[in-house]
């Protein structure tokens, strides 16, 4: 089934060549209170759409604004699997055009230079690729598990299992694992695009649990760290079930503590990552609490995997799912998806901590 994208109330064919879509008003974003996943949706809607835009203010109110370099990673990524052209596409820039052509199926290999996050990368390409025409491969090195980005395990247990209940399949493998700051983490996914689009997510009964687990994943730290985590970690949520794997490839050191609770609907999970001035005591304790909070409500996906499927969702141009109290990207999230996909959301507080998520 051929995409057909809707731009001041005309039909338009994705296929259409960017000399067409270079004559397009640019869409204009402000990214003054959003981070970079403003950035991100906007670029993957732009290979898409072949809708060009324009962002100001990108990054506006980090500590350190503008295009970082896994940012930058982004941009060009995004240009080279879609033949696209940047403007402002630098270190520390807060302004960037981006214009794209036709998305591209192919093996890409990107490296982000630093321990920026690799999955991160990957969700920004994701969505274009499964729209190419073939099949593809991505090798992209950079940070595997990292703070405030999905981990590695989350992506391949928890977000590309539920895509693919939704008709999109990717198969992801673990060269490397890169831990911050060192970096130095591979990962590598097939992408293989939906015979006939995106189906429509609906997902409101997370079912029965099935297990509850606890993985800690670590490089060159010392037990004791690990145990005084899983201590504190079951004063708040008490489970039994622990996994201890030790990575020996790889740079420097690190740790990520993942809580698991897998029921019939699918896998929620919570991860904390070891960092400087943050004790094995009050990460245990923190990811315990976040954990025994989710399941005090009966939604079945997480607020962070919300705004990963905000964009999937309004790909298929409906939907609808149970999710906990939405954060500040989901907002942040629709306003920009909005703005280049002919689609509405509604988030209804249903209490009890419940919220559900519309698209139409």
């Amino acid at each position: 089934m051929a995409l057909v994208f809707v731009h001041r109330g005309c039909a338009v064919d994705r296929s259409v060549h960017l000399s067409y879509f270079s004559l397009m008003k640019l869409i204009q974003l402000n990214g003054e209170d959003g981070g970079g996943q403003m950035l991100r949706t906007a670029l993957s809607l732009a290979v898409i759409t072949g809708q060009p835009f324009r962002m100001t203010n990108i990054r506006g109110q980090r500590r350190k604004p503008g295009l970082m370099r896994q940012h930058l990673t982004c941009v060009k990524a995004a240009a080279e699997i879609s033949g696209g052209i940047t403007d402002g596409a630098d270190i520390g820039s807060t302004e960037l055009v981006f214009r794209a052509d036709k998305v591209k199926a192919g093996e890409y290999h990107f490296a982000i230079g630093t321990a920026g996050s690799t999955t991160l990368l990957l969700q920004t390409l994701l969505p274009a690729l499964w729209l190419a025409k073939d099949k593809s491969t991505l090798r992209l090195s950079g940070g595997t598990h990292n703070p405030l980005a999905p981990c590695f395990d989350f992506i391949e247990c928890v977000f590309l299992p539920l895509m693919k209940t939704l008709g999109a399949e990717a198969s992801l493998d673990l060269i490397e694992t890169g831990f911050a700051p060192s970096g130095g983490g591979t990962l590598e996914c097939t992408i293989t695009p939906p015979s006939k689009g995106f189906d429509e997510i609906q997902v409101h009964d997370r079912g029965d649990l099935i297990e509850e687990r606890i993985k800690v994943i670590s490089r060159n730290i010392v037990s004791s760290i690990t145990e005084r985590i899983y201590t504190s970690l079951q004063k708040e949520w008490p489970c039994s079930t622990l996994t201890i794997e030790e990575r020996d490839e790889g740079p420097g050191q690190g740790l990520i503590c993942l809580a698991e609770a897998e029921f019939e609907s699918g896998i929620h999970m919570e991860s904390g990552c070891a960092e400087r001035g943050v004790s094995a005591e009050k990460l245990g304790l923190r990811l315990g609490r976040h954990m025994q909070n989710h399941l005090g409500t009966q939604a079945p996906i997480g607020r962070h995997l919300a705004d990963q499927l905000l964009l999937p969702m309004a790909l298929a141009s409906k939907g609808s799912f149970l999710t906990t109290a939405p954060d500040n990207h989901v907002p942040t999230n629709i306003s920009v998806i909005e703005q280049f996909l002919p689609v509405k959301f509604q988030i209804t507080d249903k209490k009890k901590g419940n919220f559900q998520i519309n698209c139409q």
